[in-house]
C-alpha cells in the first residue's frame, strides 16, 4: 500500500487545517479572526507597557482614564468607517472637531450670557450650545458632502480644504483666544469625579448590558430558525454570552475601583456633613459619562450599518459603485448623509473634548484626524473599500490611544511617538493588503 501523504493536494490540506480543533472552534463561535487578532495586539501592548513602566499601566486610575481619552477619537472613527467603506476620505474631522468646540464654547461663556442675557447655571445654557454645535456639525457635513457627491470634488481636496479652512476659522472667530470655563453642567461630558455615574449605577448598566447581550443572542438564534439559516452549537452560544457578560462586568469592576480624589472626597463630604472615618472614605468612580456617550454611539451606528437600508446601501456602494448607481441607488444623496453624519459625530467629540478641557482652545482636534484614521483603517476598515466594521473602529481607537498613553507613561519623546503611530498605520494598511489577497 503506497503512502500519498506527501503527495496531498492543497484543497486536502487546507481542509484537514479547517477540521482542526481551532478551525472547529472559529466555526462554531463564527468570531472574526481579524477581530481576534487586534484584541491579541491590545493585550499584548497593555501587558508589555505594564510591565516596562513598572506596573503603572494596568491600574484602575490608568485604565479609566484611558477609556476617557479614547472616548472622543472612537466617536470619529465610528463615522469615518463610513466614509472609508465608501472610498472616501475625511481629512478635516480634527478642524471640525475644533471649530465646534469654539463655537459652542463662545456660545456659553460669552454670547448666551452677555448678548442673550442667561444667567450662570441656566440649565438652557448648555442644552443650547450643544444643540448649536451639532447643528453646526450638521452643516458642514452637508456642505462637504454636497461639493463631493453633487460637484464632483474629490474627497481627499474638500476634505483638505476643510481641514485649513475650519481650523482658520477657529482662530478667527475669537482672535486666538481660549475661553473659558465652560457650564458646569456641560463639564459633566468630559467625566472627572462629576462626570461619572457611581458604583451602583455602573453595576446597573453592566448588569442590563449582560442581560441585552443575553437577548440579542435569543433573538439571533430565533431569527436563523425563522429563515432556516444555519444554527451555532448550544455551547457556542453560550461561550460568546459568558464572555461578552465577564468583559462587560470586568470593565465594570475596574471602573468602580478607581476612587475619587482625597481632596474631592473631603469637599464632598463637608458639603454633604458626612463624616470620614479614620481610614478614609472611598467613594468610587464608576463609568465615565464620555464613555457611556461612546458605547451609545457605537451601538446606533453598528445598528445604522447593520440593520438599516441606508447602511445596506453604504456598503453596496463601496463594494461596487457603478453596480450600486445602476441598481437604482441615490449614491450622491447617500454620500452626502454619510458626511452629514461624520459632521455630528465630530460635534460630540468636540463637546467631550472640551469639557474634559473645561474650554475652547485652539488647539482642540489638532491631529484627530489621524488618528480617527488609523483607527478605523486598524480596525480592519479597508481603504479599498466596501468592508469594515463599527467595532473593529473602536477598538483600533483604543489600540491607538493605549499606544499614545503608554508611551507617556514610559516617558517617550513625542517626536519618536508620532514615528511609531506613523509605523504602527503603514503596517497596519499592509496587513489589510495581505489579508485582501488571502481572501
Amino acid at each position: 500500500m503506497t503512502d500519498t501523504t506527501s503527495n496531498t493536494p492543497v484543497a486536502d490540506r487546507a481542509r484537514a487545517a479547517e477540521l482542526s480543533a481551532v478551525g472547529r472552534f472559529l466555526k462554531a463561535t463564527e468570531l472574526d479572526t481579524r477581530m481576534l487578532g487586534m484584541v491579541g495586539a491590545l493585550l499584548v501592548i497593555w501587558i508589555g507597557i505594564h510591565l516596562l513602566s513598572g506596573g503603572l499601566f494596568l491600574t484602575p486610575r490608568n485604565l479609566w482614564n484611558l477609556s476617557v481619552q479614547t472616548s472622543s477619537v472612537a466617536i470619529m472613527a465610528t463615522g469615518m468607517v463610513l466614509v472609508i467603506v465608501m472610498r472616501n476620505i475625511d481629512l478635516s474631522v480634527g478642524s471640525v472637531e475644533g471649530v465646534i468646540g469654539m463655537i459652542m464654547g463662545v456660545a456659553q461663556a460669552e454670547f448666551l450670557i452677555r448678548v442673550i442675557g442667561f444667567q450662570l447655571g441656566n440649565p438652557w445654557l448648555w442644552i443650547i450650545a450643544l444643540a448649536a454645535g451639532v447643528a453646526l456639525g450638521l452643516l458642514i457635513g452637508a456642505f462637504q458632502g454636497f461639493v463631493i457627491a453633487y460637484m464632483e470634488v474629490p474627497a481627499f481636496i474638500v476634505t483638505l480644504g476643510g481641514l485649513l479652512v475650519w481650523r482658520g476659522m477657529a482662530w478667527l472667530i475669537t482672535s486666538g483666544r481660549t475661553v473659558a470655563p465652560l457650564d458646569a453642567t456641560f463639564q459633566l461630558m468630559g467625566g472627572g469625579p462629576r462626570g461619572a455615574i457611581g458604583a451602583s449605577a455602573s453595576w446597573i448598566v453592566g448588569v442590563v448590558a449582560c442581560a441585552a447581550v443575553a437577548f440579542a443572542l435569543l433573538n439571533g438564534r430565533s431569527q436563523r430558525k425563522r429563515f432556516s439559516f444555519p444554527l451555532r452549537p448550544v455551547w457556542a452560544e453560550t461561550f460568546l454570552g459568558v464572555v461578552a457578560c465577564a468583559a462587560i462586568l470586568g470593565a465594570v469592576w475596574i471602573a468602580n475601583s478607581y476612587p475619587w480624589p482625597v481632596g474631592i472626597v473631603r469637599q464632598y463630604a463637608q458639603q454633604n456633613g458626612i463624616t470620614i472615618p479614620e481610614g478614609g472614605l472611598f467613594i468610587a468612580h464608576g463609568i465615565a459619562i464620555p464613555v457611556l456617550m461612546a458605547v451609545a454611539v457605537g451601538i446606533v451606528m453598528t445598528f445604522i450599518t447593520r440593520r438599516t437600508r441606508f447602511g445596506r446601501y453604504v456598503f453596496a456602494i463601496g463594494g461596487n459603485p457603478e453596480a450600486a448607481e445602476l441598481a437604482g441607488i441615490n449614491t450622491r444623496w447617500v454620500t452626502m448623509k454619510v458626511f452629514m453624519i461624520m459632521g455630528v459625530l465630530a460635534a460630540i467629540s468636540a463637546a467631550i473634548s472640551s469639557a474634559r478641557l473645561n474650554a475652547s482652545t485652539n488647539a482642540l482636534g489638532t491631529l484627530d484626524e489621524l488618528l480617527v484614521i488609523a483607527a478605523a483603517v486598524i480596525g480592519g476598515t479597508s481603504l479599498a473599500g466596501g468592508s469594515g466594521t463599527v467595532l473593529g473602529a473602536m477598538l483600533g481607537a483604543l489600540l491607538m490611544q493605549s499606544l499614545q498613553s503608554g508611551m507617556v507613561l514610559l516617558g517617550i519623546d513625542s517626536p519618536l511617538q508620532s514615528i511609531v503611530v506613523g509605523a504602527v498605520l503603514v503596517v497596519a494598511v499592509w496587513l489589510d493588503t495581505v489579508y485582501r489577497k488571502r481572501v
